[in-house]
């Protein structure tokens, strides 16, 4: 595997204990999230990149440095790879004060600059004052700064971070993610951060990794591989619910359009010429492909995408109103996302009849 530059890469390849397939790369100064539902791999390479736990096959690099390959005969002991790991649980001592446990991991130092580094990353995750609190008197987001502080005060050559954000409640989540944004701009060491939340990877990483039962998906920018996932397992992964069946019919090249039907319907999208005419295809709209009114109420956006829906279901989501409806030709339905305003104001009901578009843009034919 080549590592086209990448300050850390990984590619590993077993059949046992658990199946893995997994190739991706993170430089210095990144954020990469790897998203997977549960048992899809994700903690188990965070500890094989840790060192905690043995591949069968595959390359580990760091830098300049090969932590394993299986081929050579390379593995370097956890300790030499000098990585940062905060657990899912934060692996806090909790018989040491918060100071200790930051000491605990210190012992690269001289004794005598151990306390003032330790002290230094306590004011920087803002634990200034409750150096000699334990972890039981702590609230799980200061726990968590704890165990970051401590993984980050042994100045190591990566972080991993295995679901750091699960054990704590909303609004303490969202303060964690302005500090631990503003930690990456100031570390220029790679960051890798497990997580099954699609919204913390969009909000946090600068690149993803789409994991599905120790398969490599997609790696890319998160906004990419949200608008143009590569198949329809990526797809469903992402959480998008309209997948639907089509053949594709013509490429305008001047237009930069692909021609293809659906049900009753004749649909645009954006040039993709991967596939010959007469080709049966899987094709999606993300929510943010779907622009919708009212019988008589406003105007939608230029497009060749009008489709006349019927409305089948309202669910209230808080602020937000999940609508399934029916159209021409088409069994499966389409489903749609909306502001619970804009759903009052459109009088969106059961049995309501409205218009919408699919943006041509938004459309996207999967492999």
């Amino acid at each position: 595997m080549s590592c086209h530059g990448a300050d850390f890469c990984l590619t590993i390849q077993q059949h046992s204990p658990i199946f893995l397939d997994a190739t991706f790369s993170c430089n210095g100064g990144q954020l990469l999230a790897l998203v997977g539902p549960s048992g899809s791999g994700k903690s188990t390479l965070l500890r094989m990149i840790a060192g905690l736990s043995r591949p069968a096959t595959g390359q580990i690099i760091c830098g300049d440095s090969c932590w394993y390959d299986q081929a050579q005969g390379i593995w370097c002991s956890p300790q030499q790879r000098h990585v940062g790991f905060v657990p899912q649980h934060y692996g806090l001592f909790p018989h040491m004060t918060a100071l200790a446990n930051i000491l605990a991991g210190l012992h690269h130092l001289p004794d005598h600059k151990r306390e003032p580094c330790a002290r230094e990353w306590l004011a920087r995750v803002h634990l200034a004052g409750l150096e000699q609190r334990r972890p039981a008197e702590l609230s799980g987001g200061q726990q968590q700064r704890v165990a970051l502080a401590r993984a980050l005060a042994r100045e190591p050559s990566m972080l991993l971070l295995d679901e750091p954000f699960a054990a704590v409640d909303r609004a303490t989540r969202e303060t964690l993610y302005i500090e631990l944004a503003e930690l990456k701009r100031e570390l220029s060491l790679p960051i890798i951060m497990v997580t099954h939340d699609l919204g913390e990877a969009l909000l946090l990483a600068d690149r993803m990794t789409l994991l599905s039962h120790g398969k490599t998906l997609q790696s890319g920018h998160p906004r990419e591989i949200l608008a143009r996932p590569v198949n329809e397992a990526a797809a469903r992964l992402l959480g998008i619910r309209n997948l639907f069946d089509g053949e594709l019919l013509r490429h305008d090249e001047q237009a930069e359009l692909t021609w293809f039907r659906s049900g009753d319907h004749l649909l645009a999208c954006r040039l993709d010429a991967r596939w010959a005419p007469g080709s049966r295809v899987r094709w999606m709209a993300p929510n943010s492909a779907i622009r919708l009114r009212a019988a008589g109420q406003g105007s939608l956006p230029a497009s060749h995408n009008q489709l006349r829906i019927t409305v089948r279901g309202v669910l209230e989501l808080g602020d937000e109103v999940r609508i399934t409806a029916a159209f021409a030709g088409q069994e499966l339905p389409l489903h749609l996302l909306v502001p619970f305003r804009l759903a009052q104001k459109l009088d969106l009901r059961v049995g309501s009849a409205t218009d919408v578009v699919l943006l041509e843009e938004g459309l996207h034919i999967l492999n």
